[in-house]
């Protein structure tokens, strides 16, 4: 009998990449033991003593954002996966967040890392990439990120993290301390432990998808709301059931809203959705940012504007019990935009309705529909 064999060098350097893959593995686990729980916030709210809402703060991440869980998990789905080596460089499209948080763990495993973004990418982002030793290549349209990923991981002998694709399937959704089992954990004690909704905004769509799907897993009455933006794909693939739905303009609402459907957005997880208009969503970032007395980022407002839509529809059908979303990111890595008026100005957008009708809703409960003319782009 024959007996086929590698050459012992071969083996050897098997032995030497199974060495570094351990030693990634314990230094993701590491920081995943520092930083995998963040704060239930509870803003305080005076308009209704009969809801109660709380936002898990994921800005106190190390990386600032929600996109740290996502981007450690993509690290070691890479690493198992035998795709991430020791020197493999490192490639992902992304608007910004998802790429400062896997530039710092590039920099935690001295890999290269490259990041695909559009030209608007904002000018902090783009400089917390670059601090932690990653590059910035940038693309004019926002669709084109996908093709030139890929095309840099090739020609760099590299890696395409591709959020985009492997956000839903490389957290685990059932558990093992993912978003969804946080926050459950952390209602335990409130008033309301199992809440009536959890509301989350969608980039890749994959925090959705764990989410929603460990609301089945087990066996809870809480429903998810995906809330979507102005130039986004999503909420057409839901509401028509057209997966190939596109959008020719990108989302001014940095992290959030796709020109196209992405892999990882699952619809039949969602139990309902609406559309946000971008003036509603920045408008209720201003309003939740002075109540918590720091600035929060825009596609938190999004999710903001989305937990006061569903808190008047609670109050409406005479419903008592909590809601529950994100603080995506903090606001500071968006002066030059968001909190810039010449920027609001510049992009003919008209904040001041929305943040009076929030303001009156929060204080007295009152939800007054401004006119038609102003509510241009309002929830559907």
């Amino acid at each position: 009998m024959t007996i086929a064999s590698c050459p012992l060098t071969a083996g050897l350097l098997v032995d030497r990449e199974r060495d570094w893959c351990r030693q990634a593995i314990s230094i993701l686990q590491g920081d995943g033991r520092r930083s995998s729980d963040t704060h239930l916030v509870k803003p305080v709210v005076t308009g209704f003593a009969d809801i109660a809402i709380y936002l898990k703060d994921e800005s106190t991440h190390p990386t600032g954002s929600l996109k740290h869980r996502l981007a450690r998990s993509l690290f070691l789905y890479g690493i198992c996966n035998g795709k991430i080596r020791q020197g493999t460089t490192l490639v992902e499209a992304s608007s910004g967040s998802t790429a400062v948080s896997e530039a710092y763990f590039a920099n935690l495993l001295r890999l290269p890392f490259i990041a695909v973004m559009p030209h608007s990418t904002s000018r902090q982002k783009i400089d917390a990439i670059e601090r932690m030793g990653g590059r910035c290549h940038f693309v004019e349209d926002a669709g084109a990120v996908y093709g030139a990923a890929m095309q840099i991981a090739g020609e760099t002998g590299g890696y395409y993290l591709d959020q985009f694709t492997y956000a839903e399937r490389a957290t685990d959704w059932r558990g093992n301390n993912n978003i969804a089992e946080s926050i459950f954990e952390q209602m335990k004690e409130e008033a309301y432990p199992e809440p009536e909704w959890v509301v989350m905004s969608a980039g890749t769509g994959g925090t959705s998808a764990t989410i929603g799907r460990y609301l089945r897993y087990r066996n809870l009455s809480t429903r998810l709301c995906v809330v979507d933006v102005e130039n986004s794909a999503f909420y057409e693939a839901y509401s028509c059931g057209n997966p190939e739905a596109t959008c020719s303009k990108p989302s001014r609402i940095e992290g959030i809203g796709r020109p196209r459907v992405e892999p990882s957005f699952i619809p039949s997880v969602v139990d309902h959705m609406i559309k946000v208009d971008d003036a509603a969503s920045i408008a209720a970032m201003y309003v939740l940012s002075e109540r918590l007395f720091r600035r929060v980022g825009g596609s938190t407002g999004t999710n903001f504007f989305g937990v006061c839509w569903l808190a008047n529809r609670m109050m409406r059908e005479g419903r008592s019990g909590s809601i529950v979303s994100l603080i995506c990111d903090n606001g500071d890595r968006y002066t030059s935009t968001y909190y810039d008026p010449e920027w609001l100005k510049h992009n003919g957008i008209r904040i001041g309705p929305y943040r009076d009708m929030l303001e009156h809703f929060l204080d007295t409960g009152e939800w007054n529909e401004i006119s038609d003319k102003e509510q241009d782009g309002y929830p559907q």
